[in-house]
């Protein structure tokens, strides 16, 4: 079965993929059982097993706390996603400021740091990333942002929480960074004004005129008429190239997918694990043999070629979760699974295509 040429570039990389690439060069390859672990790769070596008497304290003391921090993090993985997705406009996007945010905690805490309350100081983190990756697209697109916080009165309505709560991410990208923030924070998640100062950094007067401000600006928006986003332009091979492969799945011809794989190929099966090289990545398929609860369908994600994954017996219902392909010289390779980060689904645009 051909799948075509083409060249495409794999999704931002994180540093945890950066990491996880290093870790690889220096020759030293994991392979993973499954487990569930928020940082696979980012661990100093001597952390890696169990603390004996004869191991230093600092050490023993670093991994209590990387093991607490851990946990932490797995709680507030998806209200940070919540928030990142909202913040750039994009579940994808979105999920590599997450990526961001957790391998930038994980090594300040490695070095010593230890907040006193981590979920404050993760959503700085990653309010502070989102900021950056923001700035960044502004500067590519040649224009800037606005990041100032307005100054004006705060109403706390139920309305409003309601409103933003239901907004689209497109919606809320029409608000400046300063005013989308402190919704999210107070009426999508549920953060008090003390705790959105605090991981703004700035007084409570700053926060109640962003907030102000931004449920105004979304009053407006949903007064106003809906126009429907232009279809995105589609490259006829991507899309055929993506269907034979769809079709590939679920004919169960793991073979030839395999035999597609590019050596170097990378799989992030998001939230879960990271491999590359086609003798690893070609287990991935194995797993998939031994399941029967999905179903593939071509669509697009954000504007982009994608997999939607349903439910074989019920494939009229929205989609469980994606899969995102990238391709170079007609090889796969990058794969991309969100099996395990449901979380992304949460305001995903989505459509089927035939």
């Amino acid at each position: 079965m051909a799948f075509g040429g083409g060249h495409r570039r794999l999704p931002r990389r994180s540093p945890l993929r950066r990491l996880h690439e290093e870790h690889h060069r220096a020759g030293r390859r994991r392979e993973h059982d499954g487990s569930h672990d928020l940082f696979p790769y980012g661990r100093d070596r001597r952390l890696g097993g169990c603390v004996t008497g004869s191991q230093d304290q600092s050490v023993a003391a670093t991994e209590t706390r990387l093991r607490a921090f851990e946990r932490d993090a797995a709680g507030l993985r998806a209200k940070l996603h919540r928030y990142a997705s909202r913040m750039v406009g994009s579940v994808i996007d979105g999920e590599d400021i997450v990526q961001e945010a957790l391998a930038k905690g994980f090594v300040a805490i490695r070095n010593g740091d230890m907040p006193d309350k981590t979920e404050p100081w993760l959503f700085r983190i990653a309010h502070n990333a989102a900021l950056d990756f923001l700035r960044k697209r502004a500067r590519s697109r040649g224009r800037e942002s606005e990041v100032e916080l307005d100054m004006i009165a705060d109403e706390n309505s139920a309305l409003d929480a309601r409103m933003a709560a239901e907004a689209s991410l497109a919606e809320l990208m029409q608000l400046p960074p300063a005013q989308r923030c402190t919704v999210v924070l107070k009426d999508v998640l549920g953060h008090s004004l003390e705790e959105i100062g605090e991981i703004l950094e700035t007084s409570d007067t700053a926060v109640k005129g962003a907030l102000q401000r931004g449920r105004d600006s979304l009053r407006k928006l949903a007064a106003a008429p809906r126009i429907a986003p232009p279809r995105p332009a589609l490259d006829p091979q991507d899309m055929r190239r993506l269907g034979d492969y769809v079709a590939a799945f679920n004919a169960r011809d793991f073979d030839t997918l395999r035999g597609l794989l590019a050596e170097d190929v990378k799989l992030e099966l998001v939230n879960r694990l990271r491999a590359d090289g086609k003798e690893y990545v070609g287990n991935y398929f194995g797993r998939y043999a031994d399941e029967t609860h999905w179903h593939f369908t071509t669509g697009l994600v954000e504007g982009r070629p994608a997999i939607l994954v349903t439910s074989p017996d019920r494939p009229e219902r929205p989609p469980r979760y994606f899969i995102l392909i990238d391709w170079e010289n007609g090889r796969i390779a990058g794969i991309r699974d969100f099996l395990f980060a449901d979380y992304v689904m949460d305001g995903l645009d989505c459509s089927s295509q035939p």
